[in-house]
């Protein structure tokens, strides 16, 4: 590559590390953008199940489509092992998503696969050390929006197999509240009956939702009834979860000064 070439090539790939990495105003308010649009595009997810396909509508997947693959493609430029980071399943979730996203082009057969870029919101460039810097509220509260999220996720991605594979051989699946209210009783485990799953697939979907689902909930319950800790390396030991109004750390002893923001 020549150095007229290389010189605007080195100056991208820089800008998109700051975005992506760095620890400016700009980069926080870029990847905060990124987890809105995470979230924008679940809601179209949800709402357009429930439309008849029409042009327009293929049409907004076509765009979303293709900003997924400029994030994408920005991603393994910057990335400093690309085969190690293209083999991450959170990457392998993207292009799923991507060819999802993109099926009004190459086929709408495989659109079920667009509720994998769910699975971005767990992986959100340096969101969680963004978050306790910027929130209270979160760095309070960080295991249980942590538990519920990964809970929620689970549900949302569920609920979009069993609606997709389901709704063209299964009558009791019309829409996409109907795999939910089957996701949330198999989850429960309370097992009405009235909606089941069809097929050896159906059987077998049913099963991970069962055992993977009460397994994420019962995570939840459990951060619910512990007792509320902050994070606070100890500088001896570096215990990280400690009681609130502590004073000593629990493991070694050593005095503690945990910052307190006061009353909310």
């Amino acid at each position: 590559m020549s150095p007229r070439v290389s010189r605007p090539w080195t100056g991208m790939v820089r800008r998109l590390r700051e975005l992506y990495e760095g620890n400016t105003h700009e980069a926080h308010q870029f990847r905060y953008a990124l987890l809105v649009f995470d979230v924008t595009t679940i809601l179209f997810i949800v709402v357009s199940s429930f439309l008849p396909r029409f042009q327009a509508l293929e049409w907004f997947d076509v765009i979303i489509g293709c900003v997924v693959l400029a994030d994408f493609i920005a991603r393994l430029v910057i990335s400093r092992n690309r085969w190690k980071d293209f083999i991450h399943p959170a990457t392998l979730a993207d292009v799923a998503a991507i060819i999802s996203f993109l099926a009004p082009v190459v086929g709408e057969g495989i659109g079920f696969l667009r509720i994998l870029r769910t699975l971005r919101l767990l992986h959100t460039y340096q969101l969680l050390a963004r978050l306790r810097a910027d929130s209270v509220f979160f760095r309070r509260n960080e295991e249980l929006i942590i538990a519920s999220v990964n809970l929620g996720v689970f549900i949302f991605v569920m609920t979009g197999f069993v609606f997709e594979t389901q709704r063209w051989t299964n009558t009791k699946i019309g829409n996409y509240i109907d795999a939910l209210y089957f996701t949330i009783a198999a989850l429960t485990t309370t097992g009405f009956g009235d909606i089941t799953l069809t097929g050896t697939w159906g059987h077998l979907l049913s099963v991970v939702i069962m055992i993977c689902g009460v397994t994420l909930f019962l995570r939840l319950v459990q951060v619910l009834l512990r007792p509320n800790k902050v994070r606070f390396a100890c500088p001896a030991c570096a215990l990280q979860r400690h009681d609130r109004d502590a004073v000593h750390c629990k493991a070694c002893g050593t005095i503690l000064n945990i910052p307190d923001e006061g009353a909310i």
